[in-house]
């Protein structure tokens, strides 16, 4: 499969602030940015951005953030599932997690997660693949964003329903553990038969057992 990477930037205004929204950022440039103190929901930031370099750089991996002059405020990650999680077992090449999506708390509500999505689509640049996040709901900051768990789903699914991610059904024992948690999906539209079947296996593998 080739992995198909065409940059974007968009500058954006919000009140005062002068923001960018960039991607898929390269390593080096992403290396020599800082990360806002408050990008911890994973872990530590000066880890997680360790961990954004790191992704930047894989083949297949893809990292769109946003940045207030050289501090990086929010991002979003596209890599291959881990090899531990069931969705790495029929090793597709054309199967990528939307992996981690973070916005800073005092630039939340300024719609940089929306923003940072729609661009990593752009230009159909993963048209080939089928793109897929699984949410659960203990990474959900429901405390600070005032929100049940209810309504934060909405706001999630209403997120990933802007880049036409939908909701799948799946026996995941994970997802299957809470109501709230989901899993939604992306079929690029020059993604074969073959691939979508395979990732329907993956999904349910309950269903062939008796």
């Amino acid at each position: 499969m080739e992995h198909i990477k065409i940059y974007h930037s968009l500058a954006i205004r919000r009140g005062n602030r002068d923001l960018t929204v960039e991607g898929p950022a390269d390593p080096a440039v992403l290396s020599r940015l800082e990360m806002h103190r408050e990008l911890d929901a994973f872990r530590r930031p000066r880890d997680q951005h360790a961990a954004l370099v790191e992704i930047a750089g894989l083949p297949e991996g893809r990292v769109i953030l946003a940045r207030e002059k050289d501090t990086i405020v929010g991002y979003v990650t596209f890599h291959y599932p881990d090899e531990l999680e069931r969705w790495s077992e029929g090793k597709m090449e054309d199967l990528i997690e939307l992996g981690a999506i973070e916005v800073a708390a005092p630039y939340r509500s300024l719609g940089l997660g929306k923003q940072m999505i729609q661009l990593a689509f752009s230009d159909g640049q993963l048209d080939n693949a089928i793109v897929f996040t699984t949410e659960y709901y203990w990474h959900w900051d429901l405390q600070n964003s005032g929100l049940n768990v209810w309504d934060y789903r909405k706001m999630m699914e209403k997120l990933m329903k802007s880049v036409n991610m939908v909701w799948f059904a799946t026996d995941d024992p994970e997802i299957c553990s809470h109501p709230a948690n989901c899993l939604m999906v992306r079929i690029g539209e020059r993604v074969p038969l073959s691939s979508v079947e395979q990732f329907d296996r993956i999904r349910f593998k309950q269903r062939f057992m008796y």
